[in-house]
């Protein structure tokens, strides 16, 4: 009977373990950054969203344009990979139209857009519904009174599917030079979060990353991400904010979710950054 009952008790103790574990339901993870380039009383939102892969989030991707919608932002990021190589582009069109009416949105390419060797239909799509495509290239803009200047850049494998003799970091520093004089706020959209030393070269005061997955297996408090692309093993920019000298970098542990490669204590993220000022 002892047995019975310490058997039932390890079952009821593993279950809640489990559910928290391999829970994949979408959460919105939130940032708070402060500037000089902003005065007190001046702030912008951003939501921040990468690798979706084409994936669904309920009839018309409702469920996560209400999401987003109901953080009322003044910009949406979309940090790449938002199309995928392998799943129909009727998810990334779906999502594209759910949000394209919430604020203005800005996307960059990530590496499996390149790797579906289809990039000029992927951007049409985005182009359809009226979304700015940055590629090496930036738009200066005037949101609640701040003057913000977004940038963004094409994925790096866009020297293996697309231009094979670009020299892809000598042609994005020269895309920026003429913004190293401007003293407003700006920010990057980069998919890579392993370039980390290279966005120390440009003028940008936030760069916005995905592609790492949060690292896929998280172990709260212990280990923020255990694999990723191009970091490998026990990845130091798996997800989160990291503060350097030169410029704040947000990663977003993404949107996507596949049940055959499940996320551990890493629900997909739809990440809300607040720029507020100090000056």
């Amino acid at each position: 009977m002892k047995k019975i009952k310490l058997k039932y008790i390890s079952v009821g103790m593993l279950l809640p373990f489990l559910v928290v574990a391999f829970y994949n339901g979408l959460v919105i993870r939130k940032y708070a950054i402060k500037t000089d380039k902003l005065k007190t009383n001046q702030s912008v939102r951003i939501v921040l969203i990468s690798d979706l892969h084409s994936h669904i989030y309920g009839k018309d991707q409702s469920k996560i344009a209400s999401k987003i919608k109901k953080q009322k932002p003044d910009i949406i990021a979309l940090a790449g990979d938002i199309a995928d190589d392998w799943e129909p582009i009727e998810g990334t069109r779906l999502f594209l139209e759910a949000i394209k009416d919430i604020a203005p949105v800005y996307y960059v390419t990530g590496n499996h857009e390149f790797r579906a060797k289809d990039i000029e239909n992927i951007k049409n799509t985005f182009r359809d519904c009226d979304i700015e495509i940055l590629e090496n290239s930036y738009k200066t803009i005037v949101v609640n009174g701040v003057e913000i200047t977004i940038g963004g850049v094409e994925d790096p494998d866009i020297m293996v599917y697309e231009t094979p003799k670009l020299d892809w970091h000598k042609e994005v520093l020269s895309s920026f030079l003429e913004l190293e004089n401007k003293s407003n706020y700006k920010i990057l959209l980069s998919h890579r979060p392993e370039e980390v030393e290279f966005y120390k070269k440009l003028p940008f005061d936030m760069v916005l990353s995905g592609h790492a997955h949060g690292g896929q297996v998280r172990i709260p408090f212990l280990l923020n991400g255990l694999l990723s692309p191009n970091q490998g093993w026990f990845p130091k920019y798996a997800g989160g904010i990291y503060i350097h000298k030169e410029y704040t970098h947000v990663v977003s542990r993404g949107v996507s979710f596949h049940l055959k490669r499940p996320r551990i204590f890493n629900p997909p993220e739809i990440v809300v950054i607040d720029v507020d000022g100090i000056g």
